[in-house]
């Protein structure tokens, strides 16, 4: 049907992507900048270019694919989302969204159906932020939301940089990093999460994100011998942030049910069994729908860890490293995704999306919305990742929906 695209084509792609540095527990390392991201996108550019797209790509290293329209002047159509993954992702976190949005060019393309409107596709640079730590960094740099220096200055574990990776790589493209016109913008996505699969629903018509904020957690206690020095008295920062994760975690709950609070990334020193730490540091990562419950958990937050550590005589210092504020999508965006699933006669509800994608950075700048699929278990940033051949399929056919009544001059469906 003219309304579907090739699901067998789509699941071949996914898998053979999956087959560009795949783990050994059947998932892929391919982290931002590296040369299996390289590898990744060299395969997709291998598949667009075949489809007869023209390629670019901007100072950050986003590239862009795009299909010509009727009328080229026209502000083109984005589609898109991301080929890297966690150290150890699932095949089809931001893949999915990529491949999803390349088939949608080809079932055009086997249609001979040349939309009024371009198309243009995205692969944005370093959206997991795993080896170099700012989440989205690429469409955040587009958006105007991260200087294209500061995101230069990123460094991974091993002190290369952003800049460094850029040029090793040729991919300091010579188009500007910065929004263009678009007529809209759709990311096709995995749910990341439980509610489609529990409730057997199909499609995810997301109308929104909710916000989060990343923030480094620093305790500075003093040194001393584990064995002589009594607990009291003691100016421990583990002890510190035990006190911290309970009662953080129970602001959290009193969000319920959109509240979300993750402590991670846990450092000591010195490093020694037997030595109270000087120091330890953490991350936290708060998140919830409205902005308004989630300045008042920052608030009781910061004022936990302020009381907690004074308790104890340790020194606290709390960063924001990272401000993604709650986005509303666009209305004609989402009516669009719901015209097309309701074409498809796929079962669907509207909902919030519970994690940051690219298109939350690309809503401040053209009408925007998503589609999600489910996912096994709701499970994500994970190896056993998965969705099955017909989700896939379904995904992508909402999407092509979508593009194709984004993409055609209004006096011509009416």
């Amino acid at each position: 049907m003219s309304n579907r695209v090739d699901g067998e084509r789509l699941w071949g792609r996914l898998m053979a992507m999956a087959e560009v540095a795949p783990t050994a527990n059947g998932g892929s390392n391919r982290q931002a900048l590296s040369d299996d991201d390289a590898a990744g996108r060299s395969l997709f550019l291998e598949w667009a270019t075949a489809a007869g797209c023209t390629s670019e790509l901007d100072e950050v290293g986003n590239l862009f694919v795009r299909r010509p329209g009727l009328d080229d002047d026209l502000p083109a159509v984005l589609i898109g989302s991301h080929l890297d993954t966690q150290p150890t992702g699932g095949r089809f976190d931001g893949v999915y969204g990529v491949l999803g949005g390349l088939e949608v060019i080809e079932r055009l393309n086997d249609l001979d159906l040349t939309t009024d409107h371009p198309i243009e596709l995205v692969v944005w640079t370093n959206e997991e932020g795993s080896r170099f730590q700012h989440s989205m960094m690429g469409s955040a740099v587009w958006a105007g939301k991260l200087s294209l220096a500061a995101a230069e200055k990123l460094t991974d574990l091993d002190g290369t940089t952003v800049a460094a990776e850029l040029d090793r790589l040729g991919w300091r493209g010579l188009r500007p990093a910065r929004p263009r016109a678009y007529a809209a913008a759709f990311e096709l996505h995995i749910e990341q999460g439980p509610i489609l699969e529990a409730e057997a629903v199909e499609i995810g018509v997301v109308n929104g994100v909710q916000g989060l904020r990343w923030f480094t957690i620093e305790l500075c206690g003093f040194p001393a011998h584990a064995g002589p020095t009594p607990m009291v008295g003691r100016r421990d920062p583990a002890r510190a942030i035990a006190g911290i994760i309970d009662r953080v975690y129970g602001v959290v709950d009193d969000f319920g049910p959109w509240g979300r609070g993750t402590f991670a990334q846990f450092s000591s020193s010195p490093v020694s069994p037997n030595t109270i730490p000087e120091q330890l540091i953490c991350s936290l990562d708060l998140r919830h729908p409205d902005e308004a419950a989630l300045d008042e958990m920052e608030e009781r937050t910061r004022t936990i860890v302020d009381d907690v550590a004074g308790s104890l005589g340790v020194a606290a210092t709390i960063t924001k490293e990272n401000d993604s504020p709650p986005v509303a999508f666009d209305p004609a965006c989402i009516a669009a995704v719901q015209a097309s699933v309701d074409e498809l006669g796929f079962t669907n509800r509207q909902m919030v999306s519970g994690a940051g994608h690219d298109a939350c950075y690309v809503a401040a700048h053209c009408p925007t919305s998503m589609i999600f699929v489910p996912c096994d278990d709701g499970l994500s940033h994970n190896e056993a990742e998965n969705i099955d051949p017909s989700q896939a399929e379904q995904g992508a056919s909402v999407l092509l929906g979508a593009v194709r009544r984004m993409a055609t001059r209004p006096s011509e469906t009416s």
